[in-house]
């Protein structure tokens, strides 16, 4: 046999391997609970289904042909307020109403961990990810009043894969993947006024490279979120050293610490108008079949700790994790509310004074579900409402508010990111993937009110102990006791 021939057959059946090993690993599971039973308060979860390979399912990106817009909920309306951007991801409105969105990718050291990461990283480019950084912080402006930027401009350029954003003070805050920079930075004006001062380093890139940020209501701390490198620390312990977490940074002292830990990827950050509490969105693990495991929005209190990668929602456990169990596992929190597996929630907001988009979506909040990559059928690519109650509390299921990315055919027209106010009470979505900053808003709705905090006071002090004949009345509890 010539050589040739050798080598034909030998081609051949390296083709048939891989043909083979595509359909298995395309193939994958299809997701067996309605999609309305694992969201919520209390989510039905699913008996964890470990997979070699992960299920995928891109939906490929194709855009919008002009004058698609994506659907909005009743009595809403959206346009585009810009587009043409090279991948936009956060989005942070100054007070002044001029709007700072970051034009980044990963950073091009990039390196996800394990078998998912090797698998994500061929995919990325069908689902439009990958690509050089334009690393640029632009700033768009709506000098006209009717409704689309007609200026824009570079505020930032050259830090490496930016992301989160904040101002205060005259100074503007951009967290690149590795560390974060304060820049002398006046409202109104065409771009910052100096280089940056490095505030703090953060573990460099990882399988999740954004770092968000957000400052205290008082301005005296900045909050920046790391996401973990890997699915569930395949790389080891060590790798995971700094990331999985929220930081405290105080600006006064320059000191750091762990503010929320055992948050495989923390993204949006918001402030609970109701409660003054830190509130978070959070992408957990995969791999463990298309029903487990819940994104989930959840409050992020001083010291927390929600367990990956050992456990997830609450108490149960990763059989996959084999490093040895921490003590605080005793004390991990249950996440507050799910918002489906595999969404991929990133951009959050609540819903504060001057918003205009009509009575019921007053008081809540409103997440981008930028959309999965390894479920069948997708999941998120969308916008949505998680309602809260008067204290301050979600309840209900998320309510569309954006919907219509996904084309039904195995494509997407785009993928929303992230959620900001715009100055006149609109909702600003980026879709990164479309180049598109959409604008959503009720016509004639008029602006929310201020939240009305949530104020309680402690119980009062028992100054006797009546034993077992023991009588209660009202001032012994929070609630009313029937028939006193």
């Amino acid at each position: 046999m010539s050589l040739a021939k050798k080598f034909g057959i030998a081609l051949l059946v390296l083709l048939l391997v891989l043909v083979v090993g595509g359909y298995f690993v395309t193939r994958g599971s299809t997701a067996t609970i309605p999609i309305d039973e694992v969201v919520g308060t209390d989510p039905r979860l699913a008996e964890p289904d470990a997979e070699f390979f992960p299920t995928i399912r891109i939906a490929e990106p194709v855009g919008w042909a002009a004058g698609e817009a994506p659907t909005p909920a009743a009595g809403l309306q959206v346009s585009r307020f810009a587009e043409g951007l090279d991948h936009p991801r956060t989005i942070h409105t100054l007070p002044n109403g001029d709007v700072l969105v970051s034009l980044t990718r990963a950073p091009a050291t990039q390196e996800e961990g394990g078998i998912q990461g090797w698998i994500a990283g061929l995919l990325k480019g069908r689902a439009g990810a990958t690509g050089p950084s334009p690393d640029q912080v632009v700033l768009l402006r709506d000098s006209d009043g009717d409704g689309r930027a007609d200026v824009r401009q570079v505020v930032v350029e050259g830090i490496a894969s930016p992301s989160g954003l904040a101002w205060r003070d005259g100074t503007l805050y951009v967290a690149a993947h590795n560390a974060v920079y304060a820049y002398p930075y006046a409202l109104g004006a065409a771009k910052v006024a100096g280089p940056g001062r490095k505030l703090t380093d953060l573990a460099v890139g990882g399988g999740h490279w954004m770092r968000n940020l957000i400052l205290s209501p008082d301005g005296g701390n900045l909050y920046v979120a790391v996401g973990s490198d890997t699915n569930i620390a395949d790389k080891g312990l060590a790798a995971e050293e700094g990331r999985a977490l929220i930081w405290e940074f105080d600006l006064k002292t320059g000191s750091r610490r762990q503010f929320a830990g055992g948050l495989r990827n923390a993204n949006g950050l918001d402030f609970n108008p109701w409660s003054g509490e830190l509130w978070t969105t959070v992408n957990e693990r995969d791999m463990l079949g298309p029903d487990l495991v819940p994104d989930y929005l959840t409050n992020v209190p001083l010291g927390v700790q929600y367990g990956w990668p050992w456990v997830y929602w609450g108490d149960n456990y990763d059989r996959r994790v084999e490093y040895p169990i921490p003590d605080y596992i005793s004390y991990v929190r249950t996440p507050e509310y799910s918002l489906g597996p595999h969404v991929a929630a990133l951009g959050l907001v609540f819903t504060r004074e001057g918003g205009r988009l009509g009575e019921r979506f007053a008081r809540g909040a409103l997440i981008a579900r930028h959309g999965s990559w390894n479920r069948k059928p997708p999941s998120g690519y969308d916008v949505v409402f998680v309602a809260f109650d008067e204290r301050g509390n979600p309840q209900g299921p998320p309510v569309p508010v954006l919907s219509g990315f996904l084309t039904g055919e195995g494509t997407t027209r785009g993928r929303p990111t992230w959620v900001d106010w715009a100055g006149d009470g609109a909702l600003l979505v980026s879709d990164d993937t479309a180049g598109i900053i959409w604008r959503t808003i009720a016509p004639g709705a008029r602006p929310v009110g201020p939240a009305r905090r949530v104020e309680s006071t402690s119980l009062p002090p028992r100054r006797e102990l009546r034993g077992q004949e023991a009588t209660f009345g009202p001032a012994d509890y929070a609630r009313q006791v029937p028939g006193q």
